[in-house]
């Protein structure tokens, strides 16, 4: 008979969630954490285990295991739709949390501002979404806001919806961002005739393009400072 504890049968301090309320919450690996959300592992592994096994698959780094998604999860043996959604969720919130804007107003003076703004909704994506910024003249943000969402290689941008969500909220500047989940940050022609297009019509409604982003996971690419806008 096999003689593998599971974890009811392990010393209280080193269940998860005893270990949680006993030792506080910082006392937890990551792998414990992800135990807790599922609960069980399956014949060969515990939970904490399978989580281990499953951030090894991630290189041990949450943002790799942040990229998965559901179907990705329920390859992993003991991992049904319910335990991936759990897991899919609690990192979700994480991120949510960790980019939550502040109650106070945000300046941008810099495309590192403007980075940071973004980053969060624009990290651990594997299509294209471009978000804009719309600005009033102090370069204090009216607010951030997704216009569009594409595929892998691109996504279809609308210049009069811009210039038109700019105009209801009253800016007077706009920043526009994309991302690239390819990873390159190099600005594609296609991304330097659009940007083009809407600096040249934002000129006419006196509404300035400040600048354009392309945001990786790993960093950004900015117009303004290539002068290229």
């Amino acid at each position: 008979m096999e003689n593998r504890l599971t974890i009811k049968r392990w010393a209280e301090e080193d269940r998860p969630r005893e270990k949680l309320l006993l030792k506080g919450k910082a006392a937890l690996s990551e792998a414990e954490l992800i135990a807790i959300l599922i609960g069980s592992g399956n014949k060969e592994q515990t939970a904490v285990e399978l989580s281990q096994y499953i951030l090894n698959q991630c290189e041990n780094n949450l943002t790799r295991l942040a990229r998965l998604s559901v179907k990705d999860l329920e390859k992993f043996k003991g991992i049904g739709e319910a335990k991936a959604i759990s897991i899919v969720a609690a990192l979700e919130i994480g991120r949510r949390r960790k980019e939550s804007e502040p109650a106070k107003s945000v300046k941008i003076i810099s495309s590192s501002d403007a980075f940071n703004l973004l980053h969060g909704d624009l990290m651990d994506l594997r299509h294209e979404e471009f978000w804009v910024i719309l600005m009033k003249r102090n370069n204090e943000v009216i607010k951030k806001e997704m216009l569009s969402l594409g595929g892998v290689s691109g996504t279809v941008v609308d210049a009069k919806i811009i210039f038109k969500r700019a105009l209801e909220e009253t800016a007077s500047g706009i920043i526009l961002a994309h991302n690239h989940p390819s990873g390159n940050l190099k600005p594609s022609k296609e991304d330097r005739a659009l940007t083009k297009q809407l600096s040249d019509a934002g000129k006419t409604l006196d509404i300035a393009i400040l600048d354009h982003l392309i945001i990786t996971d790993q960093g950004f690419f900015s117009f303004a400072d290539e002068n290229m806008i």
